[in-house]
């Protein structure tokens, strides 16, 4: 008879099993999947230029991207805080609140 913990086990020792597997898998396959058109990529041949243009977006883009989640953050917070003391007058009106 196995236990409520002895079939969480097994659960755990049968995903490692498969997520060993899974990435030994990818591991040996992805060679053969990269070895097409001479290693060449989506965009083509790339030179400096197009190294160091791929750079600079990147450079670009984080403090960008940094600067997007955090307006988004402060908008989410002033909304919550606005709910919040909505709630909290709500609930200081005797009318609102009932009773005798």
């Amino acid at each position: 008879m196995t236990t409520l913990t002895g079939c969480r086990l097994e659960g755990v020792r049968a995903l490692l099993a498969t997520l060993a597997t899974t990435l030994l898998a990818a591991a040996l396959l992805a060679p053969v999947a990269l070895a097409h058109d001479g290693g060449e990529g989506f965009y083509g041949e790339t030179d400096d230029k197009i190294v160091t243009n791929a750079g600079y977006i990147l450079i670009a883009f984080f403090p960008l991207f940094i600067f997007v989640m955090s307006l988004i953050q402060w908008r989410l917070e002033k909304r919550k805080d606005a709910r919040l003391a909505a709630g909290r007058a709500r609930s200081a009106r005797a009318d609102a609140r009932g009773g005798w």
